[in-house]
């Protein structure tokens, strides 16, 4: 569009369409069941590219068309790895081996301790805070904070608000 152009909402899937043409694959964080984030994963799917999506909450409709996209094929995401694992083989790099079998002790850890797990939920109460927040103030890794909060999440004790922001039940 002509600089000075004020955005209109029918100018998004055309822009988007040029985005997802541009890219090896699109990742779809959150979008609710009517979202044009979904006609971007549509027009990704289209033009052979790679659709990913972040899975959300079954009760959260912002995460409705993510779980929709991952029902219908779209590779899952939960890191970075999910991402390079998929986009290596097509940019036609192998993935980088580890020279050897690293030490078990010096891989980073997903699986969050007992100590990680306990901090983060102290950092929690019925104020929403965000997980950026969580991941600062608790110093683990924010593979490990999310881990956490999908466990409250499955368990019933995670509220989920606007903005990326978490809070106890």
């Amino acid at each position: 569009m002509p600089i000075a152009w004020e955005p209109r909402g029918r100018d998004f899937p055309r822009r988007n369409r040029l985005i997802s043409g541009l890219a090896v694959g699109v990742v779809i964080v959150e979008a609710a069941r009517r979202s044009g984030s979904l006609i971007t994963a549509r027009m990704a799917l289209e033009q052979g590219r790679e659709v990913f999506a972040v899975p959300g909450s079954p009760l959260d409709p912002r995460a409705e068309g993510t779980n929709g996209l991952l029902k219908q094929g779209a590779t899952l995401v939960t890191e970075a790895a999910d991402v390079l694992a998929v986009i290596q083989p097509i940019l036609g790099r192998p993935p980088e081996l580890p020279a050897e079998e690293p030490d078990r002790e010096h891989v980073p850890a997903s699986e969050p301790d007992s100590g990680v797990r306990s901090r983060i939920v102290a950092l929690l109460g019925p104020t929403p805070c965000s997980i950026d927040d969580l991941v600062r103030l608790s110093g683990a890794t924010p593979a490990i904070v999310r881990t956490v909060l999908l466990e409250l999440d499955i368990a019933g004790r995670l509220e989920r608000h606007g903005g990326g922001l978490v809070s106890l039940v």
